[in-house]
């Protein structure tokens, strides 16, 4: 349940919070799903707005618990908003395990693809891989070119915590590799039975309404959760990420899953048409507009590809 309950105004003047109590117990099935109330706070006004009330910076601090114990924006298994769940799902595991989120994912996932050299949370601490970190790259405050460097940027603001929403580091090879392995239901992986359940829509149709008028809500919304997908086509949440629940003409087939990283990396699985694809750069700001109309092309050249050696 939420450490504060659900946030539901801010008197601008009395720079204070209203709070709704909430007792709602938060399930695993919930935080994969980003129906559990929780928001990251860059994204929602409120939370920026009692962040900066306690003289806090939106998603700063060393772990977690710093960053994402923040109040909820709705009642749990009543919404949609995209936020830390992950990141909570992240801590559950290393409960469980025992291990960090880092030594578990290396076990059970990156040694088994053979991939453990190329992937980590910590790649500053590994002799193999500090040497080959891609700097980040910054266009101008209207997102023009040319971009100028911006490798002081520090993409975890700061985190000691494995940030299981977005926090691991790897080369592109290695990404395709974990990615083609979830398209062919490597084994290695996880069982069959899992692997249908990893794509397999989790929101009811209360949650599925308030998806699609999340990614409504604003340009920025819009921005970071559509991949380019019209508003038109259904859009639904897996474990694996967003669902188009129709096809898109010479793009992709139904049931198609996306998701991107704040650097501007795509990754979508196609399992009717039988592809798979990643792009990486690294390049803020995140997500922005014309970077993601490439990765749309990339997709289309992909998707005509498959489709002629399908006729050949």
């Amino acid at each position: 349940m939420g450490k504060y309950g659900v946030i539901t105004s801010f008197d601008d003047d009395k720079s204070s919070a209203t709070f709704a109590p909430d007792s709602t117990h938060i399930t695993l099935r919930m935080l994969l799903s980003h129906t559990s109330g929780h928001e990251y706070d860059w994204l929602n006004i409120l939370l920026g707005k009692w962040r900066a009330s306690r003289n806090e910076e939106p998603w700063t601090g060393p772990t977690i618990e710093h960053k994402s114990a923040i109040p909820l924006v709705f009642t749990p298994g009543t919404g949609f908003a995209y936020g830390s769940g992950h990141d909570w799902a992240g801590k559950l595991v290393e409960k469980a395990s025992g291990l960090s989120l880092d030594e578990f994912m290396r076990i059970r996932i990156w040694k088994p693809l053979g991939i453990e050299s190329d992937i980590t949370f910590w790649p500053s601490t590994k002799d193999n891989m500090k040497g080959r970190m891609a700097d980040m790259s910054r266009l101008d405050q209207n997102g023009n070119p040319p971009a100028v460097d911006a490798s002081g940027y520090d993409i975890m603001f700061g985190a000691t915590d494995c940030i299981g929403g977005g926090g691991v580091y790897c080369s592109t090879k290695a990404y395709y590799t974990f990615l083609s392995a979830v398209l062919r239901r490597d084994p290695k992986l996880l069982t069959s039975q899992s692997h249908d359940e990893l794509f397999r829509p989790q929101l009811n149709k209360e949650c599925e309404q308030a998806l699609n008028d999340y990614i409504a809500l604003s340009p920025a919304h819009t921005n970071f959760l559509g991949q380019r997908i019209p508003a038109s086509v259904r859009k639904t949440w897996s474990f694996a990420g967003l669902i188009a629940k129709e096809g898109q003409e010479g793009r992709f087939e139904r049931g198609t899953a996306f998701w991107a990283g704040v650097a501007n990396t795509v990754w979508f699985i196609d399992r009717e048409a039988g592809i798979c694809g990643t792009a990486f750069c690294q390049l803020l700001p995140p997500l922005h507009p014309p970077v993601i109309a490439l990765h749309e092309e990339f997709q289309r050249g992909v998707f005509e590809k498959a489709k002629e050696a399908r006729v050949d």
